[in-house]
């Protein structure tokens, strides 16, 4: 049976908070998996996301001149409080929210697991994430033009099939292994490139 998106994104939400729980003052500055950032900042960028409307979205991109890398960074460091806890409790506060700016709705699920990975692998933490975010995550990045973060101009030239699920998207040389290396690679997570096998391979590390 299919569950709502919001039921999938509320529960890795709850699981994210609960990981952050219990970490010191160097854990929260220590580099994440997203370049220049520190788990404090992925952090601070969920609390931003999840606040996030259609309208405020809209404002904010204009305000960052159509920069989305800006717009990130202003609106990260809009949403990081004075201290980590600070930020904590801001995401706590807004992980039941069901707001979203003007994307997919398994863009929600895509942010939610791959920067939970973004935050988790740097600082040792592993989570059995359930198939079937995963699943939904991967297959709305292989929709997604690559201007918008996503990699469906990769899928025409790799066929990706995961190992764990049932899911075999794209054409050409076969890359496969478990559904949430492929989501990280796809969504440009070099850290993942040691979980897949198989011809296409080269070619998804030359193009991701």
């Amino acid at each position: 049976m299919t569950r709502d998106v919001w039921t999938l994104v509320h529960a890795e939400r709850a699981a994210l908070v609960g990981d952050l729980a219990g970490l010191d003052d160097e854990q929260w500055e220590r580099p994440s998996l997203c370049d220049g950032w520190t788990v404090h900042d992925v952090v601070a960028h969920l609390v931003d996301s999840a606040r996030s409307t259609r309208l405020s979205f809209v404002v904010g991109l204009v305000r960052a001149r159509f920069d989305f890398d800006r717009q990130n960074a202003l609106g990260a460091a809009r949403a990081r409080g004075a201290t980590p806890q600070e930020t904590l409790d801001r995401f706590r506060e807004a992980s039941s929210r069901r707001s979203t700016p003007p994307a997919p709705l398994e863009s929600r699920l895509v942010e939610e697991v791959v920067h939970g990975e973004d935050i988790r692998r740097p600082l040792g933490i592993t989570r059995s994430y359930p198939p079937e975010a995963v699943v939904r995550a991967l297959r709305l990045q292989t929709r997604v033009p690559s201007s918008f973060g996503g990699a469906k101009e990769l899928l025409d030239h790799v066929q990706l099939r995961a190992t764990d699920s049932d899911l075999t998207v794209g054409t050409g040389p076969e890359v496969t292994g478990p559904a949430l290396g492929l989501l990280l690679a796809v969504s440009g997570r070099r850290v993942a490139w040691d979980e897949l096998d198989g011809a296409g391979v080269p070619v998804l590390t030359t193009r991701a």
